[in-house]
């Protein structure tokens, strides 16, 4: 099994700790490079096998933490 995605975007996001009110403070950004990366290491563990779908899984986890995502 592997870490929890949140884990993986703090890591990527370099943060201590995601944001405690996500709508109104963001606390960092994450490139969809390392989205893609999180989602590839993340497939055994999510309910598809579509990679696009894996990054929307882990996309909605950033937005739930305070994350932004740049291009």
């Amino acid at each position: 099994k592997s870490p929890p995605a949140a884990i993986l975007l703090k890591q990527a996001a370099g943060l201590a700790q995601g944001s405690g009110e996500p709508n109104r403070n963001k606390v960092g950004k994450v490139s969809r490079q390392a989205i893609r990366e999180i989602a590839t290491k993340k497939m055994t563990d999510l309910n598809t096998n579509n990679i696009e779908q894996a990054m929307k899984v882990i996309e909605g986890t950033a937005k739930a933490m305070g994350i932004t995502l740049e291009d």
